[in-house]
This record gives structure tokens, C-alpha cells and sequence, in this order.
């Protein structure tokens, strides 16, 4: 079993948050800043497939792949597999899915005070092979959390927080909208692995 410290979530939400390292998010914006060049206003899908809608999402988005090679992205991602333990540890029928993981790119996001993903919108608007979605707090921003409309459940935007949950409709979710502080998240999905 996991130490890492949980934050409360009913159980029925089917949304869990663990709070990893605040070093490991000082260093994935460190990282941002490091490669900001290569970030690029963030994307919304649509039937034309991915565009850019500010009025919906307004971000600056830097991918990463799954397998960088990198000690920052590295220590990332094994702290997320420990925090992904303690939600399969809640929810134990996942063990019982098919296999998923870490397979496509994932962003580090950066918004402005006044910026964010503006829209209600759930991770599997499309025939894709997504199952669980992720995202970290890199930073706190007061008033800047995340709302899940059917749950009635708003995360609060701590440093270090890192909430995964289903990608599917029920968890329709949008930014709340800090006018004051700006806000980077680290976000991804786990994917279903074809054998």
C-alpha cells in the first residue's frame, strides 16, 4: 500500500487525488520554462478533429512522449505509477481490465490568470482507446480547481495534487477560472494497450 497522502474524494465519484512531490512539480515547470518555445496554443477536439478555440480552452501546451528520456520526465511519471496504485487499490476491478498504460504524449499546460478550459468536456468525445485520465496541480491556484459536473465534486487546485479519473461522459468537467493567478497542470491519459 501506497504513503501517499489522499485527499477526500467520495468514494462513489470515482475520482481519486494523491499529493505527490512538490520538487517534481518545481521541476516540470522548471522544464516548461526551460522548453517554452516548443509549447503551442493548446487544442480542443472537434468533428475537424484538433483546433484551436481560445473562447473554449486557452492554453499553452508542451507535449511530451511517453518515454522521454529525461530524469525530470522520468521521476514524473514513476511518481504518477505510484499515484495510479493507490486509485487501482480503490477501485480493484481495473486489475480485472485489459491491459492499459502510459502509450501516447501528454502536456505540461501553462495558463494565465484568465485563461483555462473554459467549456464542459469529457476525455473520450471519440471512438479512442482512452481509460483513465490524469492531472497534476503543479502549482497552487486559489480558485483556479477543477469542476466535475455530475459528481458535484470541485477538486481545489494544490500543489502537488494529482487527481485521475474515468474519461468517459459522466465525468464532464471544465477549469474554474483564476482572474488572479496563473496555473500549470500536467495532464494525460492511460490507454487501453492493443495485444
Amino acid at each position: 500500500m501506497s504513503n501517499l497522502k489522499e485527499h477526500d474524494f467520495p468514494f462513489e465519484s470515482f475520482i481519486t487525488g494523491v499529493y505527490i512531490s512538490e520538487k517534481i512539480c518545481d521541476d516540470l515547470i522548471d522544464y516548461f520554462k526551460e522548453n517554452h518555445i516548443d509549447a503551442a496554443p493548446g487544442t480542443v477536439g472537434g468533428n475537424e478533429g484538433a483546433v484551436i478555440d481560445p473562447d473554449i480552452k486557452d492554453s499553452m501546451d508542451l507535449h511530451i512522449t511517453p518515454h522521454e528520456d529525461n530524469a525530470i520526465v522520468t521521476e514524473y511519471v514513476s511518481a504518477l505509477q505510484s499515484a495510479l496504485s493507490v486509485y487501482q487499490e480503490k477501485y480493484k476491478m481495473l486489475t480485472r481490465m485489459s491491459r492499459f498504460t502510459l502509450t501516447n504524449n501528454w502536456n505540461i499546460q501553462y495558463y494565465k490568470a484568465g485563461q483555462g478550459y473554459k467549456d464542459w468536456h469529457c476525455e473520450r468525445s471519440s471512438n479512442n482507446k482512452r481509460l483513465l485520465v490524469w492531472m497534476t496541480y503543479l502549482n497552487d491556484v486559489p480558485g483556479g480547481g477543477t469542476e466535475f459536473l455530475y459528481q458535484k465534486v470541485t477538486s481545489p487546485a494544490k500543489k502537488g495534487l494529482t487527481l485521475f479519473w474515468p474519461t468517459d461522459w459522466t465525468h464532464t468537467h471544465k477549469g474554474q477560472i483564476s482572474e488572479d493567478h496563473e496555473k500549470y497542470i500536467a495532464t494525460g491519459w492511460l490507454h487501453f494497450v492493443d495485444d
